[in-house]
């Protein structure tokens, strides 16, 4: 653990977001030492009771002292459990605004406007906070207050589903986290863009993104190829008739998938074809230079003579022979090999918790590296509530009006 300050030491964060893309910029501001104090509901984020859905243990004790999705979106983070309905827990929620430096929302539109806790209302109280906001489909348009996960805002509307199949079969499966993890990471960067701004000028700023948005920018290249629908292959296509057969995914005879890149046709073909076993192809002008694969129509020839081939010798085999030719490639590995993966474990990629009860589990890091300040470490996600107390006392309040809260239920501090 490096002595060096973590860049963002002093500053505070206020979250008021539930679920998993918001939740990220908050924990990467987390790692990086801002105080990030979450703000729950006293029921609790519905991000805490997902075990079911993900194959992980469902006891009420696992879901609040062994629960690896909470912890890696939550790390490093302080709770605060507050009844906004409340007035009063409503004017607590202000006073935390009053020394927040950022708050970051997934809330819709209509649900910060009718709470008052929009940009512009909260900009006239707080000039210089920093406002950093999550949608589904982004804050303006027709669709602007849809319910947005990214299994539809990501997935469905941003061009996978129907794009990234193989022609004529189903939508691929998807999982959670893939879109979420995406926009979060990309709202951090725009938040601590307009934070170094906000510390130069004193000035707020709102910085918002989508699921939508960010699907759209990650499909950007095809989105705009679509432009020129006279040219190339459409998707969904079948991959026998792309344009580049190198780009490909090899089955192997003990049934493993290995995937080739090789974006310049021209500059791997040969030495691909040797490779593979077909030297005497290496100067067959029917199929080199692309050009002239395209004019012979030859490209679904070619990737079954290579598929033909993979299917001969075993992902090991192919590992070593690919590897050797120096050409990009990648056996499609299972979420329990990325576990045992060497690679991942000297990259800091993983974490290993022991929990209360001496369970310990591998969980996973965000993916940014700071050389000079190390590692951050790796605190469990709060339960709910659990430093209601420590914040409310920060901001002044009495441990007389804290017992009042309580009472009344403005804050929740519970049995977990």
């Amino acid at each position: 653990m490096s002595n060096r300050t973590k860049p963002l030491h002093g500053v505070k964060v206020v979250e008021l977001a539930t679920f998993i893309a918001a939740a990220t910029t908050g924990r990467f501001l987390a790692d990086l030492g801002a105080d990030v104090i979450k703000i729950e509901s006293p029921k609790g984020d519905p991000l805490r009771y997902t075990a079911p859905t993900e194959g992980r243990p469902s006891d009420k004790w696992s879901l609040f002292h062994e629960n690896t999705t909470w912890e890696l979106e939550n790390a490093n983070k302080r709770c605060l459990s507050l009844n906004m309905k409340d007035p009063e827990g409503k004017e607590a929620f202000l006073k935390l605004l009053e020394e927040a430096d950022i708050l970051i929302t997934n809330w819709r539109v209509q649900a910060l406007e009718r709470a008052g806790l929009d940009y512009e209302t909260l900009k006239a109280k707080f000039p210089k906070l920093v406002y950093g906001m999550i949608t589904g489909y982004g804050e303006f348009g027709p669709d602007k207050d849809l319910p947005g996960f990214d299994f539809t805002a990501f997935f469905a509307r941003g061009g996978y589903l129907e794009t990234l199949r193989q022609k004529g079969t189903v939508p691929m499966n998807v999982c959670p986290g893939l879109g979420d993890h995406n926009v979060g990471m990309n709202l951090a960067a725009g938040v601590l863009a307009a934070l170094y701004h906000a510390e130069k000028t004193g000035e707020g700023e709102k910085v918002a993104t989508s699921l939508f948005e960010t699907a759209v920018h990650n499909m950007g290249m095809m989105v705009q190829a679509a432009q020129y629908p006279e040219i190339g292959v459409h998707y969904p296509m079948n991959i026998r008739e792309a344009t580049n057969p190198l780009n490909a995914a090899w089955e192997t005879s003990d049934g493993r998938y290995l995937q080739t890149c090789m974006p310049d046709y021209n500059v791997a073909f040969k030495k691909f074809i040797t490779a593979v076993g077909h030297p005497e192809l290496a100067e067959d002008e029917r199929y080199y230079p692309v050009s002239n694969l395209h004019a012979n129509n030859l490209g679904t020839q070619l990737y079954d003579l290579l598929m033909a081939s993979f299917r001969t010798k075993t992902a090991k085999e192919w590992n070593k022979i690919i590897t050797e030719a120096d050409i990009a490639f990648s056996i499609a590995q299972s979420w329990e090999e990325m576990l045992e993966d060497p690679q991942a474990w000297d990259n800091d990629c993983f974490y290993k918790m022991t929990y209360d009860n001496g369970s310990e589990r591998t969980l996973v890091r965000l993916p940014v590296k700071f050389a000079e300040m190390g590692t951050p470490e790796y605190k469990k996600g709060p339960l709910i509530g659990e430093q209601s107390e420590d914040v409310l006392k920060e901001l002044g309040y009495s441990e007389e009006k804290i017992a009042e809260f309580k009472e009344k239920g403005i804050i929740y501090i519970g049995d977990q």
